[in-house]
């Protein structure tokens, strides 16, 4: 794989800081929603489809970090209780850093992938929810080749293909292959792509639950 797929000007300063701030605003409120839903048992799974995890490769790092961040609320109101102006604004950061990386964990568990009558579900977090009917799907079949996130989400590989790459913790072992290109939304903008790799947790049974739509697996 060599290029991405669309090749964007560059974008100005101005550009470069509201397409932060609303990428910003996107996360945060993107976490609460996924808070809200993992706490009412709420996940976003079409009627009638089986849903299918993608945290596990990323779940001890999640924890670590949710770990890492509970402690240091308890270190810093120890280190600097004497000055309360301090002390407020640390615990307020930290306990803001500790619910947003909750909100993104929350994010992948209450958005996973799916599979059901209307076609396949493919999502990551709150970034991507691509809905693929089945009119549109040639293929779904284990993934054998490294995929590696030093490459962007989308690129345009040897063959011209399109792919949009889901990568978890490094990892894709599932590769969807459709029979015409498909707009998705991204973070970054909308692109077209003709082929998807994710990572599902347990690909077996992702691929026997496609076979049952009767498409190739």
């Amino acid at each position: 794989m060599t290029a991405p797929s669309v090749s964007r000007p560059p974008r100005t300063a101005w550009q470069s800081v509201a397409h932060l701030a609303r990428r910003a605003w996107q996360l945060e409120v993107g976490g609460y929603r996924s808070l809200y839903r993992f706490l009412l048992r709420r996940p976003r799974v079409p009627q009638g489809a089986r849903a299918f995890s993608y945290h596990a490769p990323v779940l001890a790092l999640f924890v670590g970090i949710l770990v890492v961040s509970a402690v240091e609320l308890v270190v810093v109101d120890l280190l600097v209780r004497r000055w309360e102006t301090v002390r407020i604004t640390l615990l307020v950061l930290s306990a803001w850093g500790l619910v947003f990386m909750l909100g993104m964990l929350c994010g992948m568990l209450t958005r996973p992938h799916a599979v059901g009558p209307d076609g396949l579900r493919i999502r990551s977090g709150t970034d991507v929810d691509l809905a693929l009917p089945w009119e549109v799907v040639a293929a779904v079949s284990a993934l054998r080749t490294a995929v590696h996130d030093k490459q962007p989400m989308v690129v345009v590989d040897d063959q011209g293909r399109t792919t949009l790459q889901l990568l978890v913790g490094e990892e894709a072992n599932l590769e969807v292959r459709l029979l015409e290109p498909v707009a998705v939304r991204l973070p970054s903008g909308t692109e077209v792509v003709t082929r998807v790799l994710l990572h599902a947790d347990e690909p077996r049974a992702f691929l026997d639950e496609v076979s049952g739509y009767e498409v190739p697996a």
